[in-house]
């Protein structure tokens, strides 16, 4: 399906992509714990939300 010199470019790039955000992230670190602070509870209650969107989905289904 995907010929040698695909695979080698996807992995590659794969591999690069994730260097370049681990050493962007880190080197923001302070800014990101400086300006956001507390999303961790925003990011919860939409992981909360669209489990009770599917438990509700689940419920009158059956």
């Amino acid at each position: 399906m995907f010929s040698k010199g695909q695979i080698i470019f996807g992995v590659l790039f794969f591999i690069v992509f994730t260097v370049i955000i681990a050493f962007t992230y880190r080197k923001d670190l302070k800014l990101h714990k400086r300006f956001y602070a507390g999303s961790i509870w925003i990011l919860i209650a939409f992981i909360a939300f669209i489990l009770f969107i599917v438990t509700i989905k689940l419920f009158f289904k059956a």
